[in-house]
């Protein structure tokens, strides 16, 4: 069932108690919407007729949502430069690897960065997704210098004919400031030679009011310009995408519905908004 068609469906048929508003709200905060958000939508429904409540829910959420820009950035002078951050976890380094895939789909020249260098799985894992798109990959030793490998990876891409560099980060935990300031650095040695046109937060949809925890300390720490989101299939629960963009005003760029390349897609705000509402 839809987000909301429990909410629409109890109030159109007619008087609802002061138990059935409870039920209401608690599986809006079950959903992930958050309890402050699920307060508000429900005290804007006691207020709204019962013909009204769709619309007036409708447009409330579309408020929520950011006014940022949902397109990956483009530069037709340049190489465009896009970071892959977040914690372990998450589908991050697949996210990079998804990512590359989508442009390459775009009919886009790519180049990818391992900079995940405390993990050799995660070097392997993209040196085989670097074979299987026909896309070279800029890779360090294990537990080598992720900024390093960063700085070959820009100067590589100057040198050549990419439009695209994807950079996948170390899966730093949010709560260690030293793997911070080591994400600062990465920053820091690639615009040196060229802008960070993208900081992508790959957060996982199932971990909920977490997920907007991530997002705020790793906005706090870098300038964090869009949201991936992974496992948004049917384990995710519906309202953590309008939670994330109220709460920290940055848009979802990308979504990740399962394993394969093909289960990544840029975020559609409107079907996303629609979907809540059907049964």
């Amino acid at each position: 069932m839809a987000l909301f068609s429990k909410l629409f469906a109890k109030i159109r048929g007619g008087s609802t108690s002061p138990a059935d508003w409870d039920e209401i709200e608690r599986s809006l905060i079950e959903s992930d919407l958050g309890a402050k958000n699920s307060a508000e939508i429900i005290a804007l429904a006691k207020r709204a007729k019962a013909e009204d409540i769709e619309s007036s829910v409708s447009v409330a959420l579309a408020q929520w949502l950011s006014v940022q820009p949902r397109d990956l950035a483009s530069n037709s002078e340049r190489v465009t430069t896009v970071l892959i951050v977040g914690v372990n976890g998450t589908g991050k380094t697949t996210s990079s690897a998804k990512l590359v895939s989508y442009l390459v789909d775009q009919r886009k020249r790519v180049l990818l960065a391992a900079a995940d260098t405390f993990r050799a799985a995660a070097i392997d894992q993209l040196q085989t997704w670097g074979e299987r798109l026909n896309v070279p990959v800029v890779a360090g030793k294990a537990e080598g210098d992720p900024a390093s490998v960063a700085f070959d990876a820009i100067t590589q891409a100057n040198k050549s004919s990419v439009e695209y560099l994807v950079v996948d980060t170390a899966g730093r935990l949010h709560t260690k400031s030293g793997l911070m300031d080591e994400l600062g650095k990465i920053l820091r040695v690639i615009e040196k030679i060229s802008p960070v046109d993208e900081v992508l937060l790959v957060v996982d949809a199932t971990t909920g009011q977490n997920g907007i925890a991530q997002a705020k300390l790793f906005a706090a720490s870098v300038a964090v310009t869009g949201l991936i989101l992974t496992k948004m299939d049917g384990s995710a629960k519906g309202g953590i995408a309008l939670a994330i963009e109220r709460e920290t005003g940055l848009p979802v760029k990308f979504v990740g519905t399962g394993e394969s390349a093909a289960d990544f897609a840029p975020f559609d705000a409107p079907a996303y908004l629609a979907g809540l509402f059907r049964a």
